[in-house]
């Protein structure tokens, strides 16, 4: 997902936590030290990206005690933590 600019990286600090922002993509994450705010906030966008992560087969659901039929979360919108 390049639109041609630069990223830009917001990094504020909230109390004991540091928030960092990936302006382009709006995601956002945070950390107790600016490394780790940082280091969360990569993770979190190459997952936007679908750079990273997939979906659990129905095997694996299974192994972890869930019957796949009654897997529903994947069919609803997240929520808007955004609001």
């Amino acid at each position: 997902m390049s639109t041609g600019v630069e990223p830009t990286i917001t990094l504020t600090k909230d109390g004991d936590w540091w928030i960092a922002r990936d302006t382009e993509t709006g995601v956002t994450s945070q950390g107790e030290t600016r490394r780790t705010a940082l280091e969360n906030l990569d993770e979190a966008v190459a997952l936007h990206n679908g750079e990273i992560g997939e979906e659990p087969t129905d095997e694996e659901l299974r192994e972890a005690g869930i019957d796949p039929a009654d897997n529903v979360t994947g069919q609803e919108e997240p929520p808007d933590v955004l609001e």
